[in-house]
């Protein structure tokens, strides 16, 4: 929760929420790289089970997009483990609506960075729109 409540506070800008009928439903949270101002970096993607399957992910995350491109944001990065289908065809969606492409790669092996104890999470990179 305290690093949620920083990323909120300290990466306001790369965060989103939705709100239905005063509950929270969706939540995007990021941080724009200092070594990387041209890229967005999507931590998490969060969407409330009654409001899957409408598309809000995408919007979330098209939103903060089109809120962060006119300070040159220009790519978005994320990890994924392999089995997250949910996962990579919301993002390899996003891509084709912005006409870009996208590229992956291993970023953290599971058994090098996590011991075994998770999944290879795959670097997936989008851009540039």
């Amino acid at each position: 929760m305290y690093c949620n409540l920083l990323q909120c506070a300290d990466f306001a800008d790369a965060a989103v929420a939705a709100v239905r009928d005063g509950q929270l439903v969706g939540f995007v949270s990021g941080y724009v790289p200092p070594r990387r101002p041209h890229t967005l970096f999507v931590w998490q993607v969060a969407v409330h089970e009654t409001a899957r399957g409408l598309g809000l992910g995408k919007r979330m995350l098209q939103h903060l997009i089109d809120r962060l491109a006119p300070r040159g944001v220009r790519y978005m990065d994320t990890t994924i483990t392999l089995d997250n289908a949910a996962s990579w065809a919301l993002f390899k969606a996003v891509a084709r609506d912005r006409g870009a492409r996208w590229s992956s790669a291993v970023h953290f092996d599971g058994q090098r960075h996590f011991d075994g104890g998770h999944d290879t999470e795959f670097l997936l990179r989008i851009g540039p729109w």
